[in-house]
């Protein structure tokens, strides 16, 4: 699975990052970006930091 981000959109609030930073943290321009796959051990933190996003810019695809 693969996390993407409309970084145009995001807000750098980190909520992604603090919730599942295996997959998303804080890039120095200070917005969020994917620093891995999603996998197993992920996927669920994953997908509730893409529901949590208040903007709505992240995706869980397959």
């Amino acid at each position: 699975m693969k996390a993407i981000i409309d970084r145009d959109g995001c807000i750098g609030c980190g909520l992604c990052a603090g919730t599942c930073p295996e997959v998303f943290s804080m890039a120095d321009d200070g917005l969020a970006e994917v620093i891995s796959e999603v996998n197993s051990d992920t996927e669920e933190g994953a997908k509730e930091a893409a529901d949590g996003c208040p903007v709505s810019v992240i995706a869980i695809k397959d």
